[in-house]
Parts: C-alpha cells; sequence; structure tokens
C-alpha cells in the first residue's frame, strides 16, 4: 500500500511540474521594437573598440591632406611593420583595423592595375610591396578584423567629377573586396570636392554629392562580393558619422535615424547624428572616430602631444560607455612603426580599463523587480547578473515603468553601474535612475536617458550593499541583459 501511495504522490508532482512547464510556456517574449541591429551589425557592437590607420604618402610630407601630385617615390618607409600594428592592437584591446588604402590624394597602398600612382611605382620593397595585403594578413595573424577605407574623393584623377571617375572607383573596390579576405567595414567620409591637382589641370571641383557617387549601385556592388560588410559613412546605410571628431557622443544617443535626405557630406546634420533619432526608420548606429594625436597622419612636431592613458579612458566612456563603438586612430610614423609614445599611451589606456573593471562586484548577485513577465522564470531578473549574453529581465507589454535591485554579498565601494538592452528586440529605454542603499534609504546616484547596447554610468564612489535601477519611461516594456557593477 505504501509504494502504491509513493507512486501516486509522485504522479501527482509529475503532474504538477508538466502543468507548470506548460503554463511558463504560455508567455511569449516581448515583441521587437523596430528597426533592430542586423546579425553584422550586433557584431559590430560588440567588438566596442576598432582601431584605425592612417598612413600614406601624407606620412612623408607633412600633411593631412594631399593635394594629388606628390611623387610616390616619397614613400620609402625604413622599417615598416605591419606585425607591429597588429601585435600592439590586439595586446591593448581593440577588435578591428581599419586601413587607410587611399586617402584624398589618390595613392594607393596597393599595385591597382587602374592607376600608375601607387605603392608599385614606390621605392619601398623595389615597387614590389602591396601594404593592403601585408595589413590583411597581419590582421589576420593576430586575430583582428580588417575593414578598409577608400576615398571618393580623388585630387590626382583626371576625371574625377565625371562619370568615368565612377567606374575607376568601383574597379578599385573590385580589387579591394576580391583580393584581400574578408573585410568587415568600408570607411568613406564626406570630403568630396575641391582644389586639387586632377591630372594636372591644378582647379576646384565641384561635384553633387547626394547624386554624383550613386552610391546604392556601388554599396550593391560591394554587398554582392561580400554581403556581410558594414558601410560607414555620414549616414550609413550601416554605421554612421557620431558628428564631430573629438571622441564622444551625446548622453542621449539612439541607435535609430531615417536616412531619406541623408548623405555624404550634407552640411548640417552634426546634432541628428551625434543623437539619433528614438522614432528613426533604420538601424545606424554612431561610430566615434578620434586620433589619438591633434591629426590624422603622424607629424613629428605632435610626438609630444599623444593624448594621455587617461584622455582615452574619458574618451571610452563617452562612446562605448554611451552605447557607441569607439574608432581610435594611431597612426605609423615614417619608419612605418607605430610610435613609441602612442604605443605607451595605448597601454596606459589598457592598465585603466583592465584596473577600473577588474571585478565585477555583481556577478550572480541576488536580484529582485517591482514587475516579471507573466511571472515567467525565463525574464526574472535574475538573468541581469547570470553573465548571459541571450538572457533577459523584461516586464509585461503594458509596463513601460519598472526597477529592480541587485544585493551585493557585502558593502562594497563602487564607482561605475553598467546597463545593457537586449537591442536584438529593439532599444527601448528613455529614462533611468540608479540609486544606492546608503544609511536606511535610497539615494539617487546617477540618472540617463538612453542606453543601448552599453551604458557606463560614473558615479562619485559610495559603499552600498544594494544597488537599484528605476526605469522611468521606455518605448515598449524594457528588456534589460545585463547589469554590472564596479
Amino acid at each position: 500500500m505504501h509504494q502504491y501511495l509513493k507512486l501516486y504522490t509522485g504522479l501527482i508532482g509529475l503532474f504538477l511540474s508538466i502543468s507548470n512547464i506548460a503554463q511558463q510556456k504560455s508567455v511569449s517574449p516581448p515583441s521587437p521594437v523596430h528597426p533592430i541591429p542586423s546579425p553584422a551589425q550586433m557584431k559590430w557592437h560588440k567588438m566596442e573598440m576598432n582601431a584605425f590607420i592612417h598612413f600614406s604618402i601624407n606620412t612623408f610630407t607633412d600633411k593631412e591632406w594631399g593635394y594629388g601630385n606628390e611623387s610616390p617615390q616619397l614613400f620609402n618607409p625604413s622599417a615598416l611593420n605591419t606585425d607591429q600594428w597588429a601585435s600592439t592592437l590586439k595586446e591593448t584591446g581593440f577588435k578591428t583595423m581599419i586601413f587607410t588604402t587611399k586617402h584624398h590624394d589618390g595613392f594607393c597602398l596597393w599595385p591597382s592595375k587602374y592607376s600608375n600612382h601607387t605603392i608599385k611605382n614606390s621605392p619601398y620593397k623595389n615597387g614590389r610591396g602591396n601594404l593592403v595585403k601585408e595589413v590583411s594578413a597581419s590582421s589576420k595573424k593576430y586575430g583582428l578584423h580588417f575593414g578598409v577605407y577608400l576615398s571618393p574623393w580623388d585630387r590626382n584623377r583626371a576625371d574625377y567629377g565625371t562619370s568615368s571617375y565612377i567606374n575607376y572607383y568601383r574597379n578599385q573596390l573590385r580589387e579591394l573586396f576580391s583580393q584581400y579576405g574578408p573585410i568587415v567595414e568600408m570607411w568613406f567620409d564626406g570630403a568630396n570636392g575641391g582644389d586639387g591637382f586632377y591630372g594636372g589641370a591644378n582647379e576646384k571641383r565641384k561635384i553633387d554629392g547626394a547624386t554624383y557617387y550613386d552610391w546604392p549601385t556601388t554599396i550593391e556592388l560591394v554587398k554582392k562580393m561580400q554581403p556581410s560588410v558594414l558601410f560607414f559613412s555620414d549616414a550609413g546605410p550601416d554605421i554612421r558619422w557620431v558628428g564631430n571628431e573629438r571622441g564622444y557622443v551625446d548622453e542621449t544617443n539612439w541607435n535609430t535615424i531615417t536616412t531619406d535626405t541623408l548623405f555624404a557630406g550634407k552640411a548640417g546634420i552634426e546634432s541628428l547624428l551625434g543623437k539619433g533619432s528614438p522614432d528613426g526608420s533604420q538601424w545606424v548606429p554612431a561610430e566615434v572616430d578620434v586620433s589619438i594625436r591633434p591629426g590624422w597622419f603622424w607629424h613629428e612636431s605632435e610626438n609630444d602631444r599623444v593624448k594621455t592613458p587617461e584622455q582615452l579612458f574619458d574618451i571610452y566612456l563617452s562612446s562605448v560607455g554611451r552605447g557607441s563603438t569607439l574608432l581610435l586612430n594611431i597612426p605609423p610614423d615614417k619608419r612605418g612603426l607605430l610610435h613609441e609614445n602612442d604605443v605607451a599611451a595605448l597601454r596606459g589606456f589598457k592598465k585603466i580599463l583592465d584596473r577600473e573593471f577588474a571585478v565585477n562586484k555583481a556577478a550572480g548577485a541576488k536580484v529582485t523587480s517591482s514587475h516579471i513577465r507573466g511571472g515567467h522564470l525565463s525574464f526574472a531578473p535574475k538573468h541581469v547578473t547570470d553573465g548571459k549574453e541571450e538572457t533577459y529581465w523584461t516586464t509585461d507589454d503594458h509596463i513601460t515603468q519598472a526597477s529592480c535591485t541587485v544585493e551585493l554579498e557585502q558593502p562594497t565601494s563602487i564607482k561605475y553601474v553598467v546597463l545593457q538592452e537586449y537591442i536584438p528586440l529593439g532599444q527601448r529605454v528613455k529614462s533611468l535612475a540608479v540609486e544606492v542603499w546608503k544609511d536606511g534609504a535610497w539615494e539617487k546616484v546617477a540618472t540617463a536617458t538612453t542606453i543601448g547596447y552599453k551604458r557606463i554610468l560614473k558615479i562619485n564612489p559610495v559603499q552600498t550593499s544594494k544597488i537599484r535601477i528605476t526605469i522611468h519611461d521606455s518605448k515598449a516594456c524594457p528588456v534589460i541583459s545585463n547589469l554590472e557593477v564596479y
């Protein structure tokens, strides 16, 4: 009889468990708030820090913008080592190396068969060098992604401003995207038209930036060769300029804008690019491009003006810490090496990052919340501290104001709170506050607007055992995937 009772009790328990699982499965995840990032854009967000390498004929003429009449014979680095570039970047936390294959002067750093203004007519390796190939190989060797910059403007070409130049530009893109392995990002800026050599014409030429390049056709051409490449320009279509070159994105930073009326070089759009638009129709996140020196190319006079590790860390907080990706330019010198001062600054910057974000005090910590979507464990607040990218805490659809509280194991001094939204379901949060438990009461220590992929809030160091995050406003139910405390 006892055995039957035990079996009966077990069956009842199994039935209840099955019923509970069935009930749990009835709660659906939130619907996406469109637009949302593509898989390639998600990978880009996760990179966080990428590097720009400006190196060309300008390095040897002490210019920022070459005129186009420079002799290829001037390009003669004495100790060029792209492995030094890549290993330094890898060591200091960068994920991608984007290389200036051709700047406005038109000098090509690969032996393009469509031009004589190239590295093949320089003394470098007796005209047999191919720097694009070397940079691509070094990137692969050290586990970095590879990107290219190909200036749309060309102050050397006699046919710039005519339709034949567009064919030339596209032919060079075919060379780059068919010969040098996977390219994750194609970078082009808004410098288009003006004074130039233009094959000896020595004149000013203007183009219509909205129509001349026929960017949709050019982009389609490249996407057919490498479908996952992301295009950067003033307005995307995949990554947008941040509107400044000083190393920050606005504190309110939406990853969405509407690009219908935007194009590379259009004036007066800096404010929109820095903030984005909460009702934008495309996911076009901002990339914060800034140089480690005052200029973008190396100049000997700037060797003592390299940004300090502390300045680089502040830039990190105002770029990655506001939901963008940092693109830091580090220009090699005439030797073809990253200068010792630049390398020292990068290493110092990495030490600060490792020190400030050494131990996440909230890892695995207990979390409670004011709401849980359908009471379902899959959406419980514990997911913000579980260290898993694909889990998150969220609320029912009609709940756009909610809070979660992290309880630390013991009172701890903290000065950074890191938040992340689960952006595969869209960017949502409009307003939030951070409070700490101090002297038996809650004390507000920070406020913010947007979160996006990542938000780092720096606060005055405070001793506490509990941190509360309150979402005051959100486009839809908030979806928070990660909360860290340092």
